[in-house]
C-alpha cells in the first residue's frame, strides 16, 4: 500500500441510535460496509457505537446507517463524547417517564381484575369501561411504547426483523384482539370474550423499566475511556508573539511553545525547552513516583507537572499523542469480537426470524390442537413468545464484557489491542521472555575489566569504548559511559561494522579490532587463553563478559551488567502460580543468561540466539503444542512478537510502541503479563456466563412460552411474565459483566487515572 494510500484510511467513530437487539448489529454493519471505500466495521451493541475503517466520508456512513432504519452521528472529539453522553442520560429519563405512565394504565388493571373489580364485557356499561380502557392503552403504545412501532417500521422497509419487530406484534396483537372484542364482543364465544389491555401496558412498562436499568448499569462499562478522556485538558497555555495566552487543545499547533504550571496537566506531548520539575506519569505507566524532567526531556499529554514552572516545544498533537492512541488502542479493543463473540453473532441474525416462524407455529398449533377458547389461547401463546424470545441478552453478553475487561486492563496499565488476544492470552501455556529490558532494567553498566598481559585496565577500556562509539547497542553505551565518567578520551574509529549476534569491528590507528562475544573471537580464529576462564566466573555473577582483539591477538575482557528489575522474580512466580511455564530468550551468552534465570526462576533458557532466530525459537515451542506468549521491547523483537499467538510489548517512556503486539505493557513490569493473562481468564469466564445464560434463557423460555409444559401440567406462561423476564435477562447480563469492574488481579495495586 502507499503511503498515499495510507494517508487516505480513516478510522471514524459513530453514535448509533435505534439499535435494540443483536440482530440489529449485523444489519448496522451489513450496511456499512456496503459503503464505497469502507475497508472494516464493526458496531458495538453495548456502547451504541460504530468504528469504519477506509477512505469513506462521514456523511456517506450516516447515510447508510439511516437507509437501514437507524440514525447516526459521527463522533470527533470531547465535545461529541460529552453531547453522546447528555443525549444518552436524556433518553434514559425518557425511558422513566414511559415506564411509569405504562405502569400508570396497566398496574391498576393488572390489580383489580383478579380480584373481580373490573366489569365484564356482557355487564351493563363493560363494554363502554373497556372501549375506554383501550383508548388509554392506544396511548400508553402511543406514547410509551411508540419508539418499538417506529423501530419495527424502520426494520420492515429495510428487510430486517430485530426485537422492535417482535415487541410490537406481540403487544399490537393483543391490543388488536382486545379493541374487537371491547367494540364487538359477539364476534368470539363469551368464553374467549377476554381483554388483554393490561398486558400490553405492563409488557411495556416493564421493557422500558429494563431498558432504562441496562442503560444505567451499561453507563458503568465505559468508565475506563471517560477517565481516559478526563486526562486531556481542554486549554492550553501557548506563547504567542511575547504573549502567554489560553486556547482550546484543539488549536495547539506542531512547534508551538507551552507554558506549563504547577499542578497543571500537561496539555500534549513535547520537549522541554526551558525550566524543571517533577512529572507524574503514573497514568502512562504506573510508576508512583514523579519522574524528574529538565531541558530536553520529553513530557506526554495528560501527565501531571507537580512542583515547577517549563516550557515546551509541541512535538505531537491530536490523535498522534501517546494519551489519544492509548484511547483509540482501548477503543478499539473493546469495539473488537472475538471467536467467543462471533458465535454469537451468527445465532442473534437468525434468531428474530427464527423465532417469527415459531410464533406462527405456535399460534396455528393452539388454534387447530388447543382447548377452547382457541382463539384466546393462541393469541396469549403467541404473543409470549414473541416476548420472551428478544435477543436482548444474547447481543449484550460479549462486548458488555469486552468493554469491561479491556477497561480493566488499562486500569493496571495494560493495553490490550484486540479482543481476539484478549481471548487467547487467557489459553497461554508458555510464556518467552526477552532478557535485556523485560526480565532486567536495560540500562547496563560496566562492572568488571580483565587485561591481558601486556594490556592495562586504561587502554583496554579506552579502545572498547572508542570502538563501541559507533554502535546504539545499549551494552556499547554502558561501555562508552564508563570511560567518560573515567574522563578518558576516545580515539577516531574508522570502518566500523556491527555484526548481528556476536559484536563489532572496526579500525583503530590502523589496527584491526574486533570486540564482542565468543562465537566473533571463534570466527576470527582469535586464541583466548584464560581470558575465558575469567569471563566464565564473571558470566555466573550474570554479567555479560565482551572480548578485545586488536589485530587477531586477545587484549582483555569487559564485563557489563544489567541489573535484575526488583519485581521480575515475583511477577515470574505469579506466572508459574496460574500454571504457565516461562522460558527466557535472548542473544547474550549461555552463563550470563543462566545466571539470570536461576536468580528468577525461569524454566528454560535459549541463549546466543540471534535477532533473526527468535521468531523460530518462539515456532519450536508452538511445535511442542505450546500456546506461546512472547514478551519483548516492541522493536527488536517484532518478529517473534508477531510469530507469538500473543506479543505482548514493553512499552515504557513516553514513546510508547502501541503497534508492535497485541498488548502493550506501559509500564516495564512482568507483572502486567500475570495481569493481562488473570483478566483475559476472568473476562471470558465471564462471556462464558453471559452467553450460556442468554442461551439457556432463550433456549427454555420459547417452547414454555409456546406451551410446551401446558399438556402435562397445565401451565402458561403470562405474557406480562414474560415481559419481566425479557426485560430482566438484559439487566442480570450487563450486572454480570459490571461484576469485573471489582475485579483484582492478586498481584499488585491497579493505575488509578
Amino acid at each position: 500500500m502507499s503511503a498515499v494510500e495510507k494517508d487516505a484510511i480513516e478510522t471514524r467513530r459513530l453514535s448509533i441510535a435505534g439499535m435494540s437487539c443483536a440482530g440489529c448489529v449485523a444489519s448496522v454493519e451489513n450496511a456499512l460496509k456496503t459503503v464505497p471505500g469502507v475497508r472494516e466495521a464493526a458496531v458495538n451493541f453495548a456502547e451504541h457505537t460504530a468504528t469504519v475503517s477506509g477512505e469513506a466520508s462521514a456523511e456517506a456512513l450516516v447515510a447508510a446507517v439511516k437507509q437501514a432504519g437507524y440514525d447516526a452521528a459521527e463522533l470527533r472529539g470531547v465535545a461529541d463524547e460529552a453531547e453522546k453522553e447528555a443525549s444518552e442520560a436524556a433518553h434514559y429519563r425518557a425511558l422513566v417517564r414511559k415506564t411509569a405512565v405504562a405502569a400508570a394504565v396497566g398496574l391498576p388493571l393488572f390489580v383489580a381484575e383478579p380480584l373481580g373489580l373490573l366489569p365484564m364485557l356482557s355487564e351493563s356499561g363493560g363494554q363502554l369501561f373497556w372501549l375506554l380502557v383501550g383508548a388509554a392503552t392506544l396511548f400508553v403504545l402511543v406514547y410509551s411504547g411508540g419508539h418499538f412501532f417506529r423501530g419495527a417500521l424502520k426494520a420492515f422497509r429495510a428487510h430486517n426483523a430485530n426485537m422492535d419487530t417482535l415487541i410490537a406484534l406481540g403487544t399490537g396483537t393483543a391490543w388488536v384482539y382486545s379493541i374487537a372484542v371491547a367494540a364487538a364482543p359477539n364476534i368470539v364465544p363469551s368464553i374467549a370474550q377476554h381483554a388483554y389491555f393490561e398486558a400490553a401496558a405492563i409488557i411495556i412498562a416493564l421493557i422500558n423499566l429494563g431498558q432504562a436499568l441496562e442503560m444505567r448499569a451499561r453507563g458503568k462499562t465505559s468508565e475506563a475511556i471517560r477517565r481516559l478522556i478526563g486526562l486531556q485538558p481542554r486549554t492550553a497555555r501557548v506563547v504567542r508573539e511575547g504573549r502567554e495566552i489560553d486556547v482550546p487543545i484543539e488549536e495547539v499547533g506542531l512547534e508551538d511553545t507551552v507554558r506549563v504550571r504547577p499542578g497543571e496537566k500537561i496539555p500534549v506531548d513535547g520537549v522541554i525547552l526551558d525550566g524543571h520539575s517533577t512529572v507524574d506519569e503514573s497514568m502512562l505507566t504506573g510508576e508512583p513516583l514523579p519522574v524528574e524532567k529538565r531541558a530536553s526531556d520529553e513530557v506526554t499529554g495528560g501527565t501531571l507537572n507537580k512542583s515547577g514552572s517549563f516550557l515546551f516545544k509541541a512535538t505531537r498533537i491530536g490523535r498522534d499523542t501517546a494519551l489519544a492512541r492509548i484511547i483509540e488502542m482501548v477503543r478499539q479493543a473493546q469495539n473488537s469480537k472475538p471467536a467467543i463473540g462471533r458465535l454469537a453473532d451468527r445465532v442473534s441474525s437468525v434468531f428474530v426470524p427464527t423465532v417469527l416462524i415459531v410464533a406462527v407455529v405456535t399460534f396455528l398449533a393452539w388454534f387447530n390442537l388447543g382447548p377452547s377458547p382457541v382463539v384466546s389461547y393462541a393469541l396469549v401463546a403467541t404473543m409470549t413468545v414473541l416476548i420472551i424470545a428478544c435477543p436482548c441478552a444474547l447481543g449484550l453478553a460479549t462486548p458488555i464484557s469486552i468493554m469491561v475487561g479491556v477497561g480493566k486492563a488499562a486500569e493496571y496499565g495494560v493495553l490490550i489491542r484486540n479482543g481476539e488476544a484478549l481471548q487467547q492470552a487467557g489459553r497461554l501455556t508458555t510464556v518467552v521472555l526477552d532478557k535485556t529490558g523485560t526480565v532486567t532494567e536495560g540500562r547496563p553498566t560496566a562492572t568488571a575489566l580483565v587485561a591481558a598481559p601486556g594490556w592495562d585496565e586504561r587502554r583496554l577500556l579506552v579502545t572498547a569504548a572508542s570502538v563501541e562509539s559507533g554502535s546504539e547497542h545499549p551494552l556499547a553505551q554502558a561501555i562508552v559511559d564508563a570511560a567518560k565518567e573515567r574522563g578518558l578520551a576516545l580515539e577516531p574509529a574508522s570502518a566500523f561494522e556491527a555484526i548481528a549476534g556476536r559484536g563489532v569491528r572496526a579500525t583503530l590507528n590502523g589496527k584491526v579490532v574486533l570486540f564482542g562475544n565468543r562465537r566473533l573471537m571463534e570466527e576470527h580464529g582469535v586464541t583466548l587463553g584464560g581470558l575465558e576462564a575469567e569471563a566464565g566466573r564473571l558470566a555466573a555473577l550474570a554479567a555479560t563478559p565482551m572480548y578485545l582483539a586488536v589485530d587477531g591477538r586477545a587484549a582483555g575482557v569487559v564485563a557489563v551488567s544489567d541489573p535484575i528489575k526488583a519485581d521480575s522474580a515475583a511477577a515470574i512466580k505469579r506466572l508459574h502460580a496460574i500454571g504457565l511455564r516461562v522460558v527466557m530468550l535472548t542473544g547474550d551468552n549461555r552463563a550470563t543468561a543462566q545466571a539470570v534465570a536461576a536468580q528468577v526462576g525461569i524454566d528454560e533458557v535459549f541463549a546466543e540466539v540471534l535477532p533473526g532466530d527468535k521468531s523460530a525459537k518462539v515456532a519450536e515451542l508452538q511445535a511442542r503444542n505450546e500456546i506461546v506468549g512472547m514478551v519483548g521491547d516492541g522493536i527488536n523483537d517484532a518478529p517473534a512478537l508477531a510469530r507469538a499467538d500473543v506479543g505482548f510489548a514493553i512499552g515504557t517512556g513516553t514513546d510508547v510502541a502501541i503497534e508492535s503486539g497485541d498488548v502493550t505493557l506501559m509500564r516495564g513490569s512482568l507483572h502486567g503479563v500475570a495481569d493481562a493473562i488473570a483478566i483475559s481468564r476472568a473476562t471470558v469466564r465471564n462471556i462464558k456466563q453471559n452467553l450460556f445464560g442468554a442461551f439457556v434463557y432463550n433456549t427454555l423460555g420459547i417452547p414454555v412460552a409456546a406451551g410446551l409444559l401446558y399438556p402435562f401440567f397445565g401451565v402458561l406462561l403470562n405474557p406480562m411474565i414474560a415481559g419481566a423476564a425479557m426485560a430482566m435477562s438484559s439487566v442480570t447480563v450487563v450486572t454480570n459483566a459490571n461484576r469485573l469492574r471489582y475485579f483484582n488481579s492478586g498481584g499488585r495495586e491497579r493505575v488509578r487515572a
